[in-house]
Formats: structure tokens, sequence, C-alpha cells
């Protein structure tokens, strides 16, 4: 006899679904806990945002740019 599974619509209307052996679900479970996601501070996420806005607007060194004034600065 083969094993037949139902599987509700509410659960496949919600995106993608997928479906893996216990076993890699408990090993994926576990790495997911071991692996440290970073999350940034209030201050960080305002300096992110005004340097997007300043990249948007040109406000930035090329690499070749950057070079050039560490050269000059260490140079002095």
């Amino acid at each position: 006899m083969e094993n037949v599974i139902t599987i509700p619509r509410k659960l496949t209307q919600k995106g993608d679904l997928v479906v893996l052996p216990r076993k890699e679900y408990e090993e994926f479970v576990n790495w997911q806990k071991s692996v440290k996601t970073y999350k940034p501070t209030t201050a960080e996420k305002r300096e992110l945002e005004q340097a997007r806005k300043d990249f948007a607007k040109g406000n930035y060194l090329t690499l070749k740019e950057l070079e050039d004034e560490l050269a000059d600065y260490l140079s002095s």
C-alpha cells in the first residue's frame, strides 16, 4: 500500500511548500539555531539609510579616488 498525503488548500495557497524527511528537517533546524544573525542597532540603521541617500545623490568616492586619497595621506 502506498502512503497518501492530503495537503490542505490553506497551506498550499501561502506560497511554496517543501516536503523533506524529518531527519533533514531536524538537521536544518539545529543548523539554523547555531547560526548567528546580525541585527543592526538603531544607530546603524540610521547610518545605513543616510549612506543610501548619499549614494543615490552621487555623494561617494570611487575605489580609485579612495586609493589616491589614502596614498596622499600615507605619503605625508
